[in-house]
């Protein structure tokens, strides 16, 4: 209840003017969710910058969570995380040419964006995980909601996992229904649409993640013999490593699955500790996630046998299509549907 107040005085403040929000010239979507962890905001980043990069100049504003340093700082491809985060990092390795920076505030990190010349100056930023943060008004807000976690079915921390209001999903201009799993037929788009209480006018989108090919964390100490391997040893310090679990398992044995906090920061200790149970099964590869490979590579001491049979499995978000016919590959639809939500936001960033 004292949680409860706090956020309805601090949203009250704001709905009011009493405390500024701030708006830019440089168009901004805001990419967040009302739940603590687990929702996909990196991938689903990360396809807002596949689908803008393609004709303009994006940069990426992020927090930069569980990061060692303060203030402003523009990430590198060869920096640590520990100066940036292991996802604004991630994100900047696979985007070498967006401008990736942190800073835990977003009108600073914004008025410096602002300040480039017109030739560097990004012609739209993305704001990671930025929805409770309320000092910047983005042009578009797209909040994100798990399908196996519904906000309806949920409760503000400490009994739940709601870390604002479930009743500020109104407040966005775009809701999308992440990590779908099952098929998402029209029953299914209505269920969710009457149980989140919103109108027809209200875009209601269904993404799922898709796996790709597993990468070698150390290609040159890889013994890429081990990506044959229909065993795996999994370790990963992510939110909830359900679906990874449920991925994996259609085409490998899982011989052993180490979960660890999200955000974990790896130390050697730790790794051996995933090394000394991979050595129980010696045929078997070492996966972990993306997110995860970019805390473990700044470890000093991981041993070579370790290194040539660790993996990680990059994910991207693909947008679900609303219908499909028999004859029509999924691909094309989703890569349609990803189009439609790229007008979508520049139809609602021109309308403000």
């Amino acid at each position: 209840m004292i949680y409860y107040c706090i956020l309805k005085i601090r949203h009250w403040l704001y709905d009011k003017g009493i405390l500024k929000s701030r708006s830019f010239d440089i168009p901004t979507v805001c990419v967040g969710n009302v739940t603590v962890g687990g929702t996909g905001k990196t991938p689903f980043t990360e396809l807002l910058i596949r689908l803008f990069s393609q004709d303009m100049r994006v940069a990426v504003i992020s927090r930069g969570y569980k990061r060692r340093t303060k203030g402003y700082h523009e990430v590198s491809v060869g920096d640590d995380y520990s100066l940036c985060g292991d996802e604004p990092l991630q994100i900047k390795k696979k985007f070498p040419d967006v401008r990736v920076v942190v800073d835990a505030s977003r009108t600073e990190a914004m008025e410096r964006l602002s300040a480039l010349k017109e030739g560097e100056r990004p012609q739209i930023v993305i704001l990671d995980d930025a929805f409770q943060h309320r000092k910047v008004r983005p042009d578009c807000s797209i909040v994100l909601i798990k399908s196996s976690r519904p906000v309806f079915k949920d409760f503000l921390l400490p009994w739940g996992r709601l870390r604002d209001l479930s009743s500020r999903i109104h407040k966005a201009d775009i809701l999308v229904v992440t990590k779908n799993v099952n098929m998402v037929d029209d029953s299914v788009r209505e269920y969710w649409r009457s149980n989140l209480k919103i109108d027809d006018g209200m875009p209601l989108l269904f993404s799922r993640i898709s796996y790709g090919k597993i990468e070698p964390v150390f290609p040159d100490k890889c013994d890429l013999r081990y990506s044959y391997s229909k065993n795996v040893v999994l370790f990963s310090g992510i939110a909830d490593d359900s679906t990874l679990r449920r991925e994996l398992s259609w085409n490998y044995s899982l011989a052993a699955v180490l979960s660890f906090a999200d955000h974990h920061p790896f130390s050697l200790r730790d790794l051996m500790r995933v090394n000394n149970c991979a050595e129980e099964h010696p045929t078997a590869m070492i996966v972990t996630t993306e997110k995860d490979a970019q805390r473990i590579i700044s470890v000093n001491g991981i041993p070579d046998s370790m290194k040539m049979r660790l993996f990680y499995i990059p994910i991207v978000t693909r947008i679900i299509p609303p219908y499909q016919r028999r004859d029509e590959c999924e691909d094309i639809r989703s890569q349609e549907s990803e189009q439609s939500l790229k007008e979508m936001i520049v139809n609602i960033i021109n309308k403000k």
